[in-house]
C-alpha cells in the first residue's frame, strides 16, 4: 500500500508551489486524496506550506535530483509523482527511472522533445512491464492542443462517421508571460542541438516521438503566412515544435485513430491587413526567450498577471470528403502558470482515480486519459472544449 496518492516534487519552486497551492484550494476538504510536498529542504517546504495555507499535517518528503536514492524512496511511497523540476534533460532522468522501477505514475511539464525521445527509447519497455504510466507535457504544452485535437476528432467521428485527415490549430488569443523554466528548457535544448547535430534533425521532425513511424508530409509553419481563406495573417507559434510532436504521438499510441496520413499544423493568428502582417513578422523575429533578458528559473508572473491571463485556441478540421468542423479550447488563467498548475494537478488525479484501464508505458495526456481528463479539466481547471 502506497503512502500517498500524489507527491508534488519541486514544491518550493515557482510552478511547484502553484501546484501545491491548487491542491490545498481544491482538495483540502477531500480527505480521500492523500498528497505530500517534496523538495530538497525541510525548512523551505515548511515555509512554503505555511505561506500557501496547507494543513499543518501536510507530509513532507525530502528528495534531491542529485541523490537518486532519495528519488527511489519517494517514488516507492507514491501512486503518482508530479514533477516541476526542469530542465528535464538536466534533472529528469533519475526520477523517470525511479518511477518506472517502482511502477509509479509520473507527470511533468516537459517541452523538450530530444529528451522525451531518449526516455521513450530507454524506458518504455520497462514501464510497460512495471505498470508505470509516464506522461510528459501535462501543462500548456501540450494539454490544450493534444486534447483539443482529440476532442475535434471525437466530434468529427460522431457527426461524419470518420476522423479529420487534417486539423489546423490556431492560437486566436493569448495573454500570459513565459516563465524562467520555459526559457531554461529552450536554452538547454539549443545547447544539446549545438553539441549533437542529430538533435536538430529530431527537432525538425513532426514524428520525432513516433519511433518506427513516419507519416505524411506536414504543412509549413515556420514562417509568417497569409491564410487565403480568412484573410488573417499567421505567425509561427513558439510551442508548435513540441505540441505537434505530441499530437502525432497521440495518434500513434491510439493506433492511428486520426489516420496514418494525418496532417496537423499550429500557428498564431495576428490579424488582417498590413497590421496583421507586421505583427506576424514581429512575432516570428522575437528571440526574447533566448536572450540575456529572458526570465531566470524560479521567476514568473505576478498573481494579478496569472489571474488576468487567458487563452483561446481554434481548431479547424476537415475530413477526406471535405466536411469541416470547428472547435475551441479556452482557458481562464495565464497559460504558463495559472492554467498549467491546474492542468498538471488534474492530470495526476485523473491517472490515480479515473484511468485504471491505461496500461504502463510512455504516454501523452490525450492517449492516456482522453475523456476523463477533459471532463476533469472542465469541472475543476477552468478549461472549456466546445464546437463552434
Amino acid at each position: 500500500m502506497k503512502d500517498f496518492d500524489i507527491v508534488v516534487y519541486g514544491a518550493t519552486g515557482y510552478t511547484g508551489r502553484l501546484v501545491a497551492e491548487y491542491l490545498v484550494r481544491e482538495y483540502a476538504r477531500d480527505a480521500s486524496l492523500k498528497w505530500a510536498m517534496a523538495g530538497r529542504s525541510a525548512g523551505k517546504l515548511k515555509e512554503v506550506a505555511a505561506e500557501i495555507g496547507a494543513p499543518t499535517d501536510t507530509p513532507f518528503v525530502i528528495a534531491d535530483a542529485s541523490e537518486p536514492l532519495t528519488l527511489k524512496a519517494m517514488a516507492a511511497r507514491a501512486k503518482c509523482v508530479i514533477t516541476t523540476v526542469g530542465p528535464y534533460q538536466l534533472y529528469g532522468e533519475p526520477l523517470v527511472a525511479a518511477c518506472v522501477e517502482a511502477g509509479t505514475d509520473y507527470v511533468d511539464l516537459c517541452g523538450e522533445p530530444n529528451w522525451m525521445r531518449a526516455m521513450i527509447d530507454k524506458y518504455e519497455a520497462a514501464a510497460k512491464k512495471s505498470g508505470a504510466r509516464i506522461v510528459f507535457s501535462c501543462g500548456f504544452d501540450s494539454i490544450p492542443f493534444d486534447l483539443g485535437v482529440w476532442f475535434t476528432q471525437e466530434e468529427a467521428k460522431k457527426e461524419f462517421g470518420e476522423p479529420c485527415v487534417e486539423v489546423k490549430g490556431r492560437v486566436r488569443a493569448m495573454k500570459g508571460k513565459f516563465s524562467g523554466g520555459t526559457a531554461a528548457s529552450l536554452k538547454a535544448t539549443m545547447a544539446a542541438a549545438f553539441k549533437d547535430p542529430s538533435v536538430i534533425e529530431l527537432l525538425k521532425s513532426a514524428f520525432a516521438l513516433t519511433p518506427g513511424f513516419k507519416g505524411a508530409d506536414q504543412p509549413p509553419m515556420s514562417k509568417p503566412m497569409l491564410d487565403e481563406a480568412s484573410g488573417v495573417w499567421l505567425a509561427p507559434f513558439v510551442m508548435a515544435p513540441i505540441n505537434t510532436k505530441n499530437v502525432h504521438r497521440s495518434n500513434f499510441l491510439l493506433a492511428h485513430a486520426y489516420g496514418a496520413d494525418f496532417r496537423y499544423s499550429e500557428m498564431m493568428m495576428t490579424g488582417k491587413g498590413d497590421q496583421g502582417q507586421a505583427m506576424a513578422k514581429a512575432v516570428a523575429a522575437d528571440t526574447s526567450l533566448m536572450g540575456e533578458d529572458a526570465p531566470k528559473p524560479g521567476e514568473g508572473p505576478t498573481k494579478e498577471e496569472r489571474e488576468t491571463g487567458f487563452y483561446d485556441i481554434l481548431f479547424i478540421g476537415e475530413t477526406a470528403r471535405g466536411q469541416k468542423i470547428r472547435t475551441h479550447c479556452k482557458g481562464d488563467k495565464d497559460p504558463g502558470y495559472g492554467s498549467t498548475s491546474k492542468m498538471i494537478s488534474e492530470a495526476a488525479i485523473c491517472l490515480v482515480r479515473d484511468a485504471a484501464e491505461t496500461r504502463g508505458g510512455v504516454w501523452t495526456p490525450a492517449a492516456a486519459m482522453g475523456a476523463p481528463l477533459l471532463k476533469r479539466l472542465e469541472a475543476h481547471a477552468g478549461l472549456s472544449f466546445a464546437r463552434e
